[in-house]
């Protein structure tokens, strides 16, 4: 009796011991405090007159901070770049999960005042393309000549 007993004990630590495929990373954990913009890239060659989220060129945008409060959605960027309209902008987000299979994300984000008002009830879908604990890339998706032109943003955490 004492054999089998410890058999079942034996097998029922090695079923609670059994390796298990980790979850994915939680985005909202993910994005949670400090980082910077690093760079900005474009899905096809060539130069390219574009301002991000209807307020300042890739040049601005490049070396910006951003700052994500994650219990409450809301955010801000720093514009810091000469020849730009330099200061801080709020903003509010929504990450949605589009895929459960991959686990790929899309969220939006809002442009408001520091209250959390939008003047424009306008905001910007992206594509949350990869992350972790120190790295995140965003793609927008966007029609150039009829055709898909996507920018992605390149971000590394402070």
């Amino acid at each position: 009796m004492k054999k089998i007993a410890l058999v079942l004990i034996t097998l029922s630590l090695m079923a609670c011991g059994t390796t298990k495929t980790a979850a994915p990373v939680k985005p909202k954990k993910v994005m949670k405090g400090d980082w910077v913009l690093n760079s900005i890239t474009y899905s096809e060659a060539g130069e390219y007159n574009v301002t991000l989220l209807n307020d300042e060129s890739k040049a601005c945008f490049e070396g910006s901070t951003w700052n994500f409060v994650t219990n409450n959605n809301k955010g801000s960027y720093t514009i810091n770049g000469a020849d730009c309209s330099v200061g801080k902008r709020d903003f509010i987000f929504t990450i949605d999960k589009i895929d459960e299979q991959s686990g790929l994300y899309d969220f939006l984000i809002k442009p408001t005042d520091a209250k959390g008002k939008s003047a424009t009830n306008q905001g910007f879908r992206l594509h949350l393309a990869s992350f972790s604990e120190t790295e995140m890339s965003w793609d927008q998706t966007v029609s150039v000549d009829n055709k898909p032109f996507v920018i992605s943003m390149h971000f590394s955490k402070m």
